[in-house]
């Protein structure tokens, strides 16, 4: 449920136009899991041969404009550094380079995450921020020329694939005095016949893109080429009436993608408040599709930030830092608080006094809808003020490259700080990346009063292996200085007799902070990095501290420590309690 604009999360006097938690019991179920069918891929394929034809390319053979109808503002500043980077003569992207000195596009030595930035133009934003135009154009008009001569005729995934068609057309029109204030006549036609090609190859290939939030960029680009090609009038309408209908079809009542995933939030709001930002350009209003989207978008992206303001890793993304999280809220001009509840976008966030606790209350997101969901039902994340506490270990979507076999050990159930049994995924994860059989249902029931919040959750992953039902109740004081866990393995029916088997319960920690046993072995005291002690207390398990990894902003892996409560699940059952407490 999208929330109003009203003030910020933590402000002391009561928002009476905000509404307060549902109370109450819910079930929250499983979407219909029609995974790619073999038609889809098989027609896709053909699509993608056609492109190479003749007659695809008398399809996007026509007028192009002598000029743009304006030159938008782009409302999301660059990397300066990144952009310096450039001037210098290297190309810098989530802790890869590329030395521009002899480029060639044909032959892009880097990962398929750089050089789909590299097709999407994404570096023109960061070029604008690193100095004036005359210094800076050059660089822009050598690459786009670069770019032109390899890729400009012909058309050939990734560089038309019709989401980084849609980013370069935004791209270049944003940032267009860069690439079009050269005086050669040629080149700036060049430029100009493609944005004009790009423009009617998305017409052909918007629909098709995948369902979600490739599909969403697929029609904002199509809406910018509508504004900014004299001529365009039915493309823009084309354009808002396929971004309505995919927003309906890919975006929850609550604001938030069906694909679950932080990072893709993130860029929703970025490409909506960029397209926001093309309308006001020609002194139009936003049509009502994209003002409603990014008012309901903001809340639930807010959701699933910590106390640093970046997001928590959720769906294999990377930790996005606090600075590319403001400026894309900054952008949208949306002005809301967090959701803190959200049925269908999944996650629950708890906020007392400094701490913050978010949860995944959901089933994974269905295959067709994400390539790297993960098994993360019922993990949390916690932050104490700036300070990140219990993670888990994130991946490297919206970061860098990791190696495929750590990607995948990434998505698993062991990677989240959750309950395990049996060492096995609470839902599935089949060699071709797929989701399979898990958590189809996950019960809530949360309750807030003065003297903290309460959220009991529990999922059905484990019953058709284990015959086991994992609950978790979660209590976090009304000062945010306590957090009480309980974590319980119950039978699912009187008449299939549950199979006993070995649980733990992780608690990876943040990196860098330090964790050592208590005498008793029961407890453990943390340590955070120029921040305040945390003890963590335990009952009815053997309590650990083992190696751990954490996937920084940058996708890099860091090494770090976990905690770990291990125990037996009997054919009754099992249960046990622990603790976190601040101390000081």
């Amino acid at each position: 449920m999208a929330r109003p604009i009203g003030r910020p999360e933590g402000d002391s006097q009561p928002d009476e136009t905000l509404p307060e938690i549902e109370p109450g019991r819910r079930l929250i179920r499983l979407p219909d899991d029609s995974s790619i069918s073999l038609m889809d891929r098989v027609s896709g394929h053909i699509r993608r041969l056609i492109w190479r034809t003749p007659l695809h390319d008398l399809r996007l053979r026509g007028r192009y404009p002598l000029k743009l109808i304006a030159v938008p503002h782009d409302p999301i500043a660059g990397d300066i550094g990144a952009g310096r980077a450039l001037v210098g003569g290297r190309m810098i992207h989530l802790g890869e380079s590329l030395d521009l000195n002899g480029l060639d596009m044909a032959a892009l030595p880097v990962s398929t995450v750089f050089i789909d930035s590299i097709h999407a133009f994404g570096w023109l934003r960061d070029l604008a921020a690193a100095g004036p135009r005359e210094r800076i154009a050059p660089v822009a008009e050598a690459i786009t020329r670069e770019w032109l001569t390899v890729h400009g005729q012909q058309v050939a995934e990734p560089a038309w694939r019709a989401d980084i068609v849609a980013r370069r057309i935004i791209a270049w029109g944003a940032h267009s005095p860069l690439i079009l204030s050269s005086e050669d006549i040629v080149y700036r036609s060049a430029v100009l016949n493609n944005l004009a090609r790009a423009a009617r190859h998305l017409d052909r290939s918007a629909e098709k893109a995948q369902q979600g939030s490739a599909r969403i960029i697929a029609y904002c680009g199509m809406i910018a080429a509508g504004l900014l090609i004299p001529g365009s009038e039915g493309r823009l309408a084309a354009g808002e009436a396929g971004l309505h209908r995919t927003l309906s079809a890919s975006v929850y009542a609550d604001g938030g993608l069906a694909s679950r995933s932080p990072v893709a939030q993130l860029e929703l709001v970025e490409v909506l408040a960029q397209v926001r930002a093309f309308y006001l350009s020609l002194h139009r209003e936003p049509p009502e599709v994209v003002r409603q989207a990014l008012s309901r978008a903001v809340p639930a992206l807010l959701a699933t930030t910590l106390g640093d303001g970046g997001l928590s890793s959720w769906q294999g993304d990377a930790p996005i830092g606090p600075g590319r999280v403001g400026a894309a809220v900054e952008a949208s001009e949306v002005r809301t608080r967090p959701l803190r509840q959200a049925r269908d976008w999944g996650y629950q966030r708890l906020s007392c006094g400094q701490s913050t606790l978010v949860l995944d209350a959901a089933p994974p997101p269905a295959s067709r809808l994400a390539s790297g969901g993960c098994a993360s039902t019922l993990a949390f994340e916690f932050s104490d003020g700036a300070h990140r506490l219990i993670v888990n270990c994130g991946g490297p979507n919206g970061g860098g490259v990791l190696p495929a076999d750590l990607t995948k050990a990434l998505r698993s159930t062991a990677a989240h700080s959750t309950l395990t049994l049996a060492d096995s995924n609470s839902t599935a994860i089949h060699e071709d990346g797929s989701l399979g059989r898990g958590v189809t249902e996950v019960e809530l029931d949360r309750l807030e009063k003065e003297g903290g919040s309460r959220l009991d959750v529990s999922h059905d992953g484990y019953v058709r292996r284990y015959g086991f039902i994992h609950r978790r109740v979660l209590r976090l004081a009304g000062d945010g200085r306590e957090l009480v866990g309980e974590e319980s393995l119950f039978p699912a029916s009187r008449r299939r007799r549950a199979k006993e088997a070995a649980f733990m319960v992780r608690f990876h920690l943040a990196h860098g902070v330090e964790a050592h046993l208590s005498e008793d072995g029961q407890g453990a005291l943390l340590q955070l990095p120029h921040g305040p002690l945390w003890q963590f207390r335990c009952k009815g398990g053997a309590l650990s501290v083992d190696d751990s990894i954490w996937i920084d902003p940058t996708g890099r892996p860091r090494g770090t420590l976990q905690l770990v409560l291990q125990g037996e699940a009997v054919a009754g059952g099992a249960s046990v309690s622990w603790l976190l407490r601040r101390e000081g």
